[in-house]
């Protein structure tokens, strides 16, 4: 169903679509502009960068103008990652803009170029429409030389060559000039290497394939009876932030949209955070789509290998990089001029101990799920003990916690919680291998950290599980101690903390992730995922219809086309943050799958 979109003033937005193919991505306003797509990789070079150019960006981008546009329609084709952008200009001329990255089974295999497709056909009447294609190189420091074949344009920079093939007139493009559209036209852009056959033929082939391959996965999900359109839409946009070659999951497709306006909480999300991959595989893993556990359990495992047995960092690039340097690109503006642009992310030099726990959790069901093509056993099992012991030896440590604070270090509350959470899981894969010593062995692990956290994470005087023991800030992770299993959920402590969580840190349906001021200041905004563990949380003590109440209200903060950033601002309603956020996309599966209606109700 199409959503008509209001045009945006001239400034950047969030109310972007995502089309990927777990190789390649692109984000594309609602009048048919790609503003950003970083090539080779999702963390590579942004060769699309208008997203962070400023207001009136006019570089960076990969634009089909209609002449006097006055309005725009965008959608999906139900069920794929195939995007629809229909504009139209005030005599009702219209042109419908698809956009795609291809991915289908070819050959016995998955088929998913570093290529974005583009196909454009009359709706109606005579649309004349403007071709501005402006890729530039070395995060926009480098114009591109321009060289011309038969029927494509090559793009020519230090590091790489990409090639648009084409139906449209090549002088058009080249020259910007606008012309009226008469018939379908395809655009092909990516690598530079000749297609095989006809552009429009290949374009319209590679839609009809791409469109049943996702369609043919989501008929495949288990998906609850209740908002089973937002739940599809969500795993969609999950699976797109897997980078299929090694596995690994990014937290988001951009770096540096704010947190929040003017604040520089401006960061880089295009790698593999250990902690959110472990939502995303989980949330998929309840829509019984497994295999995209399967193939980040590859990366995965690699990353447990490296470290043999020591510390492990809390993020690496996708291709299991440890070095991601942090660097200010100042020849970017920034989203709306709010910089600065950041580039690698200085959180892979951070202790942070729940990520021994985010490993085991995320591997978890490998050792209990028969359906998969190779189940853990016991030489995954030993390589988990490894990650235990570390757990076991930090989990009294200072770290900078989960929410990444850069000068401050405390024993928090949440990387405690993992630790147990590490150590607990792997008591019960010991149990399933037959293990019963190792069984024995993490269980009094687990039993004297669970018995740490619930003395000394306890404040009376806040009636609340607070950030950190021995604390007295309160903090929203202290709700995964429910959603991992360290206590019951209507225990009265936890019941407790729920009250106190409220009441200090919620706007409406809106919640901050802490009070504390960091090295920015008090949060303003809310962090979305926050909102769904408190979502979480209500559903679990048993205040079911506040929960449905404060689900409908976030499903209002998505953008047109149900996706949502990392951030929401309780005043205004906007989003900020990184985009599409991952941990928001999973807490959307989350609050759907918890608090649905059984199926057997109806039939």
């Amino acid at each position: 169903m199409s959503a008509e979109v209001s045009l945006p003033a001239d400034r950047a937005s969030l109310a972007l679509g995502v089309v990927g193919n777990c190789a390649a991505s692109a984000l594309i306003d609602p009048q048919a502009r790609i503003v950003w797509s970083c090539v080779p990789r999702f963390d590579g070079d942004p060769v699309f960068y208008a997203l962070l150019g400023g207001d009136q960006a006019t570089e960076g981008m990969f634009a089909i103008e209609l002449e006097g546009l006055v309005r725009s329609e965008q959608f999906y084709e139900p069920n794929t990652a195939v995007l629809r952008t229909r504009l139209f200009d005030a005599a009702g001329h219209g042109v419908e803009v698809t956009d795609f990255a291809p991915r289908f089974f070819a050959r016995g295999r998955i088929y998913r170029p570093i290529m974005l497709v583009r196909r454009l056909r009359v709706l109606s009447g005579a649309p004349r429409i403007r071709i501005r294609l402006r890729p530039r190189f070395g995060w926009g420091r480098e114009a591109p030389r321009i060289t011309e074949g038969s029927h494509h344009l090559r793009y020519v920079g230090g590091d790489q060559v990409l090639r648009l093939t084409t139906s449209a007139p090549l002088s058009y493009i080249l020259q910007e000039r606008p012309f009226v559209l008469h018939g379908a036209i395809s655009l092909v852009f990516g690598p530079d290497e000749s297609l095989t056959q006809n552009v429009d033929d290949l374009a319209q082939a590679f839609e009809r394939d791409t469109i049943d391959y996702w369609r043919e996965w989501s008929r495949r999900l288990a998906v609850p009876l209740e908002w089973q359109d937002v739940v599809i839409r969500a795993a969609i946009t999950l699976k797109l932030c897997v980078f299929e070659d090694t596995g690994a999951i990014v937290a988001a497709m951009t770096t540096s949209i704010p947190e929040a306006p003017g604040t520089q909480r401006n960061w880089d999300y295009r790698f593999c955070w250990l902690r959110d991959a472990f939502f995303v595989v989980r949330a998929l893993n309840s829509l019984s789509e497994v295999g995209t556990m399967e193939e980040y359990l590859r990366w995965l495992g690699d990353v447990v290998v490296d470290a043999d047995g020591g510390s492990i960092q809390p993020l690496y690039g996708i291709g299991r990089e440890r070095d991601l340097t942090e660097h200010v690109i100042a020849e970017l503006p920034g989203y709306r001029g709010m910089g600065p642009v950041r580039s690698g992310n200085q959180a892979f030099e951070h202790l942070q101990h729940d990520v021994y726990g985010n490993i085991v959790l995320g591997a978890a069901q490998a050792f209990f799920d028969r359906r998969l093509l190779r189940q853990a056993g016991i030489a995954e099992f030993r390589s988990l003990e490894a990650v235990g012991r570390h757990a076991v030896r930090v989990h009294r440590t200072p770290d900078a916690g989960m929410w990444e604070l850069r000068t401050r270090k405390r024993v928090h509350t949440s990387s405690l919680l993992m630790c147990w959470a590490a150590c607990d899981r792997l008591a019960k894969i010991a149990q399933r291998l037959n293990l019963p010593e190792r069984a024995a062995h993490w269980q009094a692990q687990a039993t004297g950290m669970r018995d740490l956290l619930l003395t000394q994470a306890w404040n009376a005087r806040r009636g609340a599980f607070v950030e950190s023991l021995g604390g007295e800030h309160l903090d929203a992770s202290v709700l995964l101690m429910a959603e991992v299993g360290m206590i019951d959920p209507r225990d009265p402590r936890f019941v407790s903390t729920v009250d106190a969580l409220e009441a200090t840190l919620c706007d409406g349906p809106y919640m901050r992730r802490y009070e504390e001021p960091d090295d920015f200041g008090a949060p303003e905004v809310a962090f979305n995922v926050c909102s769904f563990w408190r979502i979480d949380a209500l559903a679990r003590i048993g205040r079911r219809e506040q929960a449905r109440e404060i689900f409908e209200a976030m499903l209002a903060a998505r953008n047109h086309l149900g996706l949502m950033s990392e951030d929401t601002h309780p005043g205004t309603g906007e989003a900020w943050g990184n985009f599409p956020q991952t941990y928001s996309m999973a807490g959307l599966i989350n609050a759907a799958v918890r608090l649905s209606d059984k199926w057997e109700t109806v039939i």
